[in-house]
């Protein structure tokens, strides 16, 4: 479900990002947009509020169970303190994945998503698709982004509102004891603060 391009290659473009590049063309040509300003922008939300924000979140509660108690009663004030604040990052839900029992997030009704925590939405977190299959066959999504559960494990859809937004915490990787904060962030991948997917094994680190 989840599609990476080469956005230099118009051929490898979709559809949705095909308008969305000529319609930059016509804004720019008009004088609308400032395509440098529009740069700074995209990247702001790609390299600084983004996933690596949440990433270091995740590992902080991997390291420190004072700091996971925290974020799991109380997130919006536990990912504040490492300065992830803003818009619609407001009231935040940390919900912690375990053998027993794995989160997956969704919002049904439009794209609510943590942007302080995880940029800008995946295209397939707003997909149509995605928004009602995850919740009628959570384990069949699954399975499309290459992850298969134990039957055992349970699996639980949260709703995202425009109240209200969460972050899954994935398993902490085995073989990871020891590490810093900083080699754990690069284990966690967006997808798995979704819950459409795991963090990475320690020999899939950058």
């Amino acid at each position: 479900m989840a599609h990476d391009h080469d956005h230099d290659d118009h051929s490898e473009l979709g559809e949705m990002d095909l308008r969305v590049r000529a319609l930059e063309t016509v804004l720019t040509e008009k004088g609308y947009i400032d395509p440098a300003a529009l740069d700074v922008l995209i990247d702001t939300y790609q390299t600084k509020i983004g996933p690596r924000n949440g990433a270091r979140v995740v590992a902080r509660a991997w390291t420190d169970p004072a700091f996971q108690d925290w974020l799991l009663k109380d997130a919006t004030a536990a990912i504040a303190s490492l300065g992830y604040t803003g818009r619609q990052g407001e009231h935040m839900v940390a919900v912690a994945n375990t053998g027993e029992q794995h989160h997956m997030v969704v919002c049904t009704l439009c794209s609510c998503y943590p942007w302080p925590a995880l940029g800008l939405p995946p295209t397939w977190y707003k997909s149509a698709p995605y928004r009602s299959r995850v919740v009628k066959d959570p384990r069949g999504v699954l399975a499309e982004f290459g992850v298969v559960l134990p039957a055992s494990t349970r699996i639980r859809v949260w709703d995202s509102t425009a109240e209200v937004r969460y972050l899954v915490i994935p398993q902490r990787p085995a073989g990871t004891e020891g590490w810093s904060e900083a080699q754990l962030a690069e284990l966690v991948t967006r997808d798995s603060m979704i819950g459409t997917g795991l963090a990475r094994a320690p020999e899939a680190a950058p």
